[in-house]
């Protein structure tokens, strides 16, 4: 093996000691990707309670009178918004959640407990089950949707079998 690279060769992405005087690159500072969900509500209070009642919490300063912000995990945040509000972001219509299915918002628990737990807090805050739940021994799932139609799918899968 070659001192100048690891392959023997200098070419795109061979790695070669550094030239005397060069200085290393600064280290990329690891970027934390967050996802923010926004669904359209026809009763923001109502969305709130639900969503206050499944546990999560909010974030008053992305909050008014036509959002809220619900922080679902410390990268995962809901904003309810009314219709009019999100009809600002979309083109067309804004579609009805009641009527037709367009996104299924699964969502990792971390034991099978805590899915039937967000299922029947669910239920008891105004949503309804959407599919039966689904045991596949390996990984575990439920499923509901908010008082707007919205489907959330709370899901558990064992750490070994990712391995």
């Amino acid at each position: 093996m070659s001192s100048t690279t690891v392959a023997g060769r200098r070419g795109k992405g061979a790695i070669r000691p550094m030239d005397a005087g060069e200085r290393r690159p600064e280290p990329r500072r690891h970027h934390v990707r967050m996802i923010f969900v926004n669904l359209p509500v026809t009763d923001l209070e109502r969305a709130k309670a639900f969503y206050a009642g499944l546990g999560f919490g909010f974030n008053e300063q992305f909050s008014d009178e036509k959002t809220a912000s619900v922080v679902i995990d410390e990268n995962i945040v809901v904003m309810l918004l009314t219709r009019e509000r999100f009809a600002d972001f979309v083109r067309g219509e804004v579609g009805d959640p009641s009527r037709a299915t367009s996104v299924l918002n699964a969502l990792s628990c971390s034991s099978r407990e805590e899915v039937d737990d967000l299922l029947s807090r669910a239920v008891a805050h105004g949503g309804k089950p959407y599919r039966d739940t689904q045991d596949h021994g390996f990984m575990y799932a439920a499923s509901f949707t908010d008082p707007d139609g919205n489907v959330w799918e709370p899901m558990w899968m064992d750490p070994s079998a990712v391995q």
